[in-house]
């Protein structure tokens, strides 16, 4: 299951509320507008993700919300899960937390995105209606994450956008060593860090 993580003991810093190796299939669409495109400059590689407005508007103005501020700047890919996906979102490079005060958003996993190699999708904890910050990429085709029912157990996890340029990176980011925490495979000894996320058309992110 892809949840937010149990928090960490760390400096807490908050948001404000207002305001080719191989690549993920193209969009059916034309050449994304550029202010639909987000850049993950990362201590490995950049990272380019097409975000998929018309199917997921909820859950892409709140990643643009996070990307506008800056709160992704300086995080890490806190969770290495081999062969199923890397996430980010919450934890910096000390693994001290930053936290978001975006209020919770609604699950729109039901829009018709498969979680597919490549794309992009919300964290949540079990509740469905409870993502805020945290992200994941998928590594491989993760069928049982996609949305079955509008129950606890079948709500799924909400598609919002698709890597179309490195994910030679994203590989090389889950290639990472992780240091195993209970049933799951996390913290990685050398942390990738966001360096910068912001979307494509401006020279830095926003205020």
């Amino acid at each position: 299951m892809i949840r937010t993580s149990i928090p960490l003991v760390g400096t807490v810093l908050l948001l404000a509320a207002c305001q080719p190796q191989e690549e993920a299939p193209p969009s059916a669409a034309t050449t994304p507008a550029p202010l639909d495109t987000v850049i993950l400059e990362t201590s490995r590689g950049r990272v380019v993700i097409e975000l998929i407005r018309e199917r997921a508007p909820v859950s892409v103005a709140n990643f643009e919300r996070h990307v506008k501020a800056g709160f992704y700047d300086g995080l890490i890919f806190h969770r290495i899960a081999p062969n199923f996906v890397i996430q980010a979102g919450r934890v910096m490079e000390n693994r001290a937390e930053r936290t978001s005060q975006a209020p919770p958003i609604t699950n729109e996993a039901d829009n018709g995105l498969q979680n597919l190699r490549g794309t992009v999708a919300m964290a949540r904890q079990d509740y469905p209606h409870s993502a805020t910050s945290e992200f994941f990429i998928n590594l491989k085709d993760n069928a049982k994450l996609d949305f079955r029912e509008a129950t606890y157990e079948g709500f799924g996890y909400a598609v919002f956008g698709r890597v179309i340029e490195g994910l030679d990176v994203v590989d090389a980011i889950a290639a990472t060593k992780p240091v195993r925490r209970g049933m799951y495979a996390e913290y990685p000894t050398d942390p990738t860090v966001i360096r910068r996320a912001f979307l494509q058309g401006t020279d830095a992110p926003g205020p």
